[in-house]
């Protein structure tokens, strides 16, 4: 089947760079742009992909939250993470969807070339790994903890939080208190500073 790639990203500006990028360097059959999760998710049921470039963020909510229906859909799916946020933060919560690409925004053209190039060749990536000092103090959270973490960080009280990922005001605060623990943080406005030191948002 030929290669059939989707990019899932919430600025047009971002989208249109990858896709000339793909284009003129590595060649694709067919390319669309998708920029919420709910058109993601209608995208992937209605056709059929083979790669997923995906944001961590998009305008209506964490892709976090659909990563697991995507894998129900597409158990075979390749999915490479293009994001600002750092990979140390959320290599635990995806590593159980087998996701093996991450390019950060931050790279260099040469370097987004050679790691997209892995990724739409199914070339063997270098294993989502960083150096210990590296991983503090957002690093370990699984993904509901990752969820709750960017509501808050975008100031929400936890009923929103609790009515947007459908969960109870009791589970939320109780990963709320996970996160102030693992973080060291005792409210959320340490929290917030915290994460602008990270450049976790």
């Amino acid at each position: 089947m030929p290669n059939k790639l989707l990019i899932a990203d919430d600025h047009s500006m971002t989208r249109k760079g990858l896709k000339l990028l793909v284009e003129c360097h590595i060649g694709k059959d067919w390319i669309q742009e998708v920029w919420t999760c709910n058109q993601l998710m209608k995208e992937l049921q209605s056709k059929t992909y083979t790669h997923l470039i995906l944001d961590i963020f998009l305008s209506d909510g964490s892709t976090l939250e659909v990563i697991p229906a995507i894998r129900n859909l597409y158990p075979d799916l390749e999915i490479l993470i293009f994001s600002m946020q750092p990979i140390a933060v959320y290599e635990r919560a995806l590593m159980p969807f087998r996701i093996r690409y991450f390019v950060s925004k931050e790279a260099n053209e040469v370097e987004t070339l050679r790691l997209m190039g892995q990724f739409l060749t199914n070339q063997r990536p270098v294993p989502l790994h960083v150096k210990e000092e590296e991983t503090l103090p957002f690093s370990g959270m699984p993904a509901r903890e990752m969820d709750v973490l960017h509501y808050l960080l975008k100031g929400w009280k936890t009923t929103q939080i609790a009515d947007t990922l459908n969960l109870s005001v009791s589970t939320v605060s109780t990963l709320k208190s996970r996160i102030f623990e693992r973080t060291r943080t005792s409210n959320v406005i340490e929290l917030m500073e915290l994460a602008s030191i990270h450049n976790v948002n």
